[in-house]
């Protein structure tokens, strides 16, 4: 890779710079030797294959499946010799080599990334080559099936045997001819083994057979058709030249590259804005409602993590609104940190406080941009099983929902102008095409069904196509994203209508002031574009128990009416207002007293009352063996109007509590052009990694392809003290890695690293709030969501804190290993037989 990269031109570079932002992060790679390095960090590989679409995997595991071939001998596997087709392949392969996943070479192979060839355990559901499965075979086994098969090698060398072997067998007319020969069983073992997904392997023995050998499999053991382990008693192996000779022909690798068609319908500007703005404002609606129950009775957690179904049901009675509402605005909140855990319940934050006062405009742009780098889909209620899902659990980061969310915008701004989906389920089938890897919900009866739901709830997505909050988000501009909701949404209402029947109605969003004010003398009964509020004899009293006096609420309400405010509701609130502290309640564990002997007298014979233990002391004094509130409680259900005394004989004003959680440790800073919500007053900003990709590509091919470590001894110095000390104790890191890690702890920035413990086992943790105390790390990590002291030598590797937002969490990028080859985290949802979606 590193003689590709530089005999790249600067705008070749630049381009995989580009397409790979995870390998240019701070600090940036100093030579073309260490940015292939980072290319070729099987996370780093991770990252970039959630954002290929179907055509590019495809070609990608062909070229995986037969290691060495050229560009022709792709097109004849892929039956894209010409016309379109080839043409596509042209395409793909350009777009492969723009994100250093595929690249060709002077000898006219086609060169892949080692971690993308360890992607597929089995590649187009072929096993691995002769020469690999081969490689533990002794001289004397290879030469028995040479004799077999009547080939003579060049020399009795073990090399020169196994490459008259791969040549005979490279070859399918001497290969079919072969198998024309064998016995009935054996060439029907053969025809079905060859199209047959491979199990997995061990040790290999050539020629002899094991207990359980199937008919016929003998004679192909014999002739290297087959190899069987050592060590396992599964099936035995056919080698992928075999298995491609066999296949004939008239066989073709899958490769669609024209994506599916989707109907579409037409749309105009305006009605897509028109569409967008109801279904926003209606959501902004709903989320100021929820998040307004969630600040004022926290959340209960469950003991498994998470708010549970009865939780979500009463927030959505509550709040008048569904159930994928409750956990599309609870899980965006979280993210966008307005609620937050707080011991074993989820409460609102500070940051919420400041929310709560903005306009609706601005409100829809901070949940938007936390829903934009989501990674997972809120609106999935149920796991495989049917089980309903709990919120906020803290499950680990779905990349490919995340993917999923961007390709949905990207299936459909690639329509037509003017023209939208005709159904969701066509611009599903497109995001399959676009998203092989993105993950789709057991619940969706069509492909990302929840997803789509989402997006035209929050106005992303109406009428099938892209609406400007929509082409905003894409854009990845929060201004441009805020301008987009302010003019589609109008500004927060101050006013309400009241009506005879002692109802209040607000027409659009209403503002945080008029809802406090609402809320503290009425009962909301239903919002969303229009909201509603019912005036009872209790709201009215809540409001003068919080220390309104009559004239001040009918003031306070007369300011925001549209009209005079009706004579009923001005009745209501007098009426309510003479019997308002006729009775008063003071702290003496307790002790009633009013101005009144007969009402006092009515209280100590009342029998609903007993269980107060009332006694009259004096004609306007009574005690009660009961605490004061609750003495309130049942004095109001018994339908009179006491209120409570402070100690010196004034009014307590009971005003409704408003419990904050702590705000949380902020995550970790995201390189790259995504937003991140940001704990830092009432705005969401974006983050963007300041990085000059021309100038960068231009200084890493004027610099030597490979530098030198550092060596003070030999006059090279580090950097730093700080990378001096860790490059001593980081003896499984490489030099970039250490360099990445010196970076984080100088910084302050957040790093994810590969930890081997004591015990032996390997995690991967996101790490913020560095500080170097050789030979340990302290650090805050998110994975056990609590300060962690590290080994410094037990790191064995070092990624830029990249989580989901590129398509797979830092978990799910790292494999199993970075400094070694693994298996990629996506290879469990490329391996579907081969890379073909029905």
């Amino acid at each position: 890779m590193v003689t590709w990269l530089g005999g790249l031109d600067v705008a070749g570079l630049e381009r995989v710079l580009a397409a790979r932002p995870d390998a240019v992060a701070a600090p940036e790679p100093r030579s073309v030797g260490e940015l292939a390095d980072r290319l070729q960090r099987p996370a780093s590989v991770a990252l970039a294959l959630p954002r290929l679409a179907l055509p590019c995997l495809q070609v990608g595991e062909a070229v995986a499946a037969l290691a060495a071939v050229s560009r022709d001998g792709l097109a004849d596997i892929l039956d894209a010799t010409s016309g379109v087709r080839a043409h596509a392949l042209d395409a793909v392969l350009k777009t492969l080599a723009d994100r250093a996943l595929v690249w060709p070479v002077g000898d006219g192979l086609l060169h892949v990334a080692a971690p993308l060839r360890n992607a597929w355990s089995s590649p187009l559901g072929l096993d691995a080559p002769l020469v690999h499965l081969l490689a533990s075979s002794n001289s004397a086994e290879l030469g028995r099936v040479l004799t077999k098969l009547d080939v003579k090698p060049a020399a009795n060398r073990k090399e020169m045997r196994l490459a008259a072997l791969v040549e005979h067998h490279s070859d399918p007319a001497r290969v079919a001819a072969l198998v024309a020969k064998a016995p009935a069983a054996t060439r029907k073992l053969l025809e079905r083994r060859a199209h047959e997904t491979p199990e997995r392997p061990g040790f290999i023995m050539l020629g002899a057979p094991q207990a359980g050998s199937e008919p016929g499999e003998q004679w192909a053991l014999e002739r290297g058709l087959l190899v069987r382990d050592r060590l396992w008693s599964g099936s035995a192996r056919m080698p992928a030249e075999v298995a491609l000779a066999l296949r004939g022909f008239d066989w073709h690798a899958p490769f669609t590259p024209v994506p599916p068609d989707v109907r579409s319908a037409p749309v105009t500007v305006s009605d897509v804005a028109r569409e967008a703005t109801a279904a926003s404002m209606a959501f902004a609606a709903h989320a100021v409602s929820v998040l307004g129950v969630c600040a004022a009775a926290p959340l209960a957690r469950l003991k498994a993590g998470g708010v549970g179904a009865r939780e979500l049901s009463r927030i959505g009675k509550a709040a008048q609104c569904d159930e994928i509402l409750v956990r599309l605005v609870l899980e965006t909140a979280s993210a966008a940190g307005l609620l937050a855990r707080d011991g074993d319940r989820v409460a609102a934050t500070a940051v919420y406080d400041t929310w709560a006062e903005q306009e609706p405009a601005d409100q829809l742009a901070v949940l938007l941009q936390a829903w934009w780098v989501l990674p997972l889909t809120p609106g999935g209620s149920r796991d495989e099983d049917g089980k309903a899902l709990p919120v906020l659990a803290g499950a680990p980061p779905c990349g490919g929902c995340l993917q999923a969310r961007h390709g949905l915008l990207a299936a459909a701004s690639q329509l037509p102008a003017g023209e939208g989906a005709a159904n969701s389920a066509d611009l599903g089938a497109l995001l399959v095409w676009l998203r092989p890897l993105a993950d789709e919900l057991a619940q969706d009866v069509t492909p990302f069904a929840t997803l789509i739901r989402e997006a035209e709830l929050l106005g992303v997505l109406a009428l099938g196509a892209v609406s400007p909050i929509g082409a905003a988000l894409v854009s990845g501009d929060s201004g441009a994203l805020t301008d987009a909701c302010r003019r589609l949404l109008p500004a927060a209402s101050g006013t309400a209508r009241f009506g005879s029947d002692l109802t209040a109605v607000v027409t659009g969003t209403p503002s945080a002031a008029l809802v406090t004010l609402l809320d503290s003398a009425a009962d909301r009964e239903t919002s969303g574009t229009a909201s509603v509020w019912r005036f009872t004899p209790a709201s009215v009293r809540r409001a003068l128990d919080a220390g309104l006096t009559p004239d001040t609420l009918t003031a306070d309400l007369s300011d925001v009416a549209v009209e005079p405010l009706p004579q009923p509701l001005s009745y209501l609130i007098h009426d309510t207002s003479r019997s308002h502290g006729r009775v008063r309640v003071v702290s003496a564990a307790c002790v009633i007293h009013g101005e009144e002997p007969a009402l006092l007298a009515e209280l100590a014979a009342h029998r609903k009352l007993s269980r107060l233990g009332l006694r009259q002391l004096a004609p306007t004094v009574l005690i009660s063996r009961t605490p004061p509130d609750k003495t309130l409680v049942a004095l109001r259900d018994a339908g009179y109007a006491p209120v409570a005394e402070k100690p010196d004989g004034s009014v307590r004003m009971e005003r409704a509590q408003r419990p904050r959680a702590a705000s949380p440790v902020p995550p970790p800073r995201l390189p790259g052009g995504t937003f991140r919500p940001q704990r830092t007053g009432d705005r969401t900003e974006a983050v963007r990694a300041a990085v000059d990709l021309p100038a960068l590509a231009t200084r890493l091919l004027g610099a030597p392809p490979e530098l030198p470590e550092p060596d003070p001894y030999d006059g090279r110095p580090y950097d730093s003290d700080t990378e001096e000390i860790i490059a001593g104790y980081a003896r499984n890191l490489s030099f970039s890695d250490v360099r990445q890690l010196t970076h984080a702890v100088n910084s302050g920035q957040a790093v994810t690293i590969e930890y081997v413990a004591t015990s032996g086992n390997t995690t991967v943790r996101t790490l913020s709030r560095l500080e170097l105390d050789a030979p340990f790390l302290h650090a805050w990590c998110h994975l056990r969501n609590d300060e962690r002291v590290f080994t410094i030598s037990r790191i064995h590797g070092v990624m830029p804190s990249w989580p989901a937002t590129q398509g797979v969490s830092a978990q799910q990028a790292a494999g199993t290993r970075w400094s070694r080859p693994c298996a990629l985290p996506v290879a469990a949802s490329v391996e579907r037989g081969s890379m073909t979606r029905s």
